[in-house]
């Protein structure tokens, strides 16, 4: 059974945020547990929309202890931000 996170941002910084998301999906992508690590833009507002799928919840867990995790998202994406939002999910009849 997969876990799933869905992790929507809302800033004025759209662009600098997707910028710092690049290396961040990058080095994600090569985790392991990691299926899927996906950026995706509202197309008319500031939102930024992640959709993340790993093997297991504790291959999440490891994501978020990540010294990329800390340094990107901790350090420079979440202060650029005026909304997080961040679903856990389990596929339906898992």
């Amino acid at each position: 059974m997969s876990f799933v996170v869905v992790a929507r941002y809302v800033t004025a910084e759209r662009d600098r945020v997707v910028e710092l998301l690049g290396p961040m999906a990058e080095a994600s992508r090569r985790e392991p547990g990691c299926l899927r690590y996906t950026v995706h833009t509202g197309i008319e507002d500031g939102v930024v929309v992640i959709v993340e799928e790993y093997d297991s919840e504790a291959d999440f867990t490891a994501h978020c202890a990540s010294e990329h995790f800390t340094r990107i998202v901790l350090g420079e994406v979440v202060p650029l931000l005026s909304e997080r939002l961040v679903t856990r999910c389990v596929p339906v009849g898992a």
